[in-house]
């Protein structure tokens, strides 16, 4: 008789190749120097050059935070990559927003997770939300954020239609020191600024959130050309493909002051969203109209 074949090795079924991309043998979510497990999340410098990363936020002096130590309240929010959880922590009673995703989405919001865990970690800036850690279990990604019991400004706009110049000036003047430090401090353009990515507690602090199609760039006067965002608050030069600095966040924050004074979109309704996109490119700005608002307000929108 023919002499029986050794058998071969095992045939496991391989790890969809772009999940593996951001997975290590060990089950460490990766991205370049970013490392992401059970116990947290931390920068592991690849060159003696690499910057290295501030320790994540303690609770106190005698609490580091653990996902194990979280339990969930009720969601607070969803979005097409996942929801946003309250949680409270079992030993302190503290509450935060635990933003879940799954990791079985496409490669290009993976990147940008990765993009604002990055920006997350080096930002601490009273005017920006505060990520106090991040961990990966079974295929999930979760962000322990900062949280923010009044809602987004878009919530807020909601429930009272149009926001007076007084309290208008007092968000304004935040969301301006905020954008001041990501700037000019850390290099940073949000790009996404917009209603819902501010948020309000009930102290009256307002802060900015989301970093996830930001951009690093080299300088506060280097620009970027990408294009990445919501189109409705995008400066004209964004949506002409130009390139693009800080000043294209100065933008966006003049028309969600604009929208929460009057209550409407600055740009009227139309049939199409092209439309729309040339009517930011080719019309004027808008403005404020001038027999409503002080002559301060309209000055600052018009800038």
């Amino acid at each position: 008789p023919k002499p029986m074949k050794k058998p071969g090795k095992l045939a496991l079924p391989s790890q969809d190749s772009t999940i593996g991309k951001f997975l290590t043998q060990s089950g460490t979510f990766k991205d370049g120097d970013l490392l992401v497990n059970k116990d947290g999340l931390r920068i592991v410098p690849q060159s003696e050059e690499a910057i290295q990363a501030p320790p994540i936020k303690p609770l106190d002096n005698n609490h580091q935070l653990s996902i194990d130590d979280l339990d969930s309240i009720k969601v607070i929010g969803k979005g097409n990559s996942g929801t946003v959880q309250l949680v409270r922590h079992k030993w302190t009673g503290q509450f935060f927003a635990l933003k879940v995703i799954q990791l079985n989405i496409q490669e290009s919001i993976r990147k940008q997770m990765a993009q604002e865990l990055k920006i997350s970690l080096f930002t601490q800036c009273q005017y920006v939300v505060t990520c106090y850690q991040c961990f990966y279990v079974n295929g999930v990604i979760s962000i322990a954020l900062e949280y923010m019991d009044g809602g987004s400004l878009a919530d807020f706009l909601k429930a009272v239609r149009t926001v007076p110049e007084a309290y208008l000036a007092a968000i304004c003047k935040q969301v301006l020191k905020g954008l001041m430090y990501l700037h000019h401090e850390k290099r940073v353009i949000h790009r996404d600024l917009k209603p819902s990515n501010i948020l309000i507690n009930h102290r009256g602090e307002v802060k900015i959130s989301d970093f996830g199609v930001s951009a690093i760039i080299s300088s506060s006067s280097a620009q970027r050309d990408t294009f990445t965002g919501t189109f409705n608050y995008m400066a004209p030069e964004r949506i002409s493909g130009q390139k693009h600095g800080h000043l294209s966040d100065i933008w966006s924050l003049g028309l969600v002051m604009l929208e929460c004074a009057t209550g409407n979109f600055p740009y009227p309704p139309r049939e199409s969203f092209y439309e729309l996109l040339e009517a930011v490119v080719d019309q004027p700005s808008p403005s404020a109209p001038s027999d409503q608002f002080s002559p301060e307000f309209c000055s600052f929108i018009s800038a």
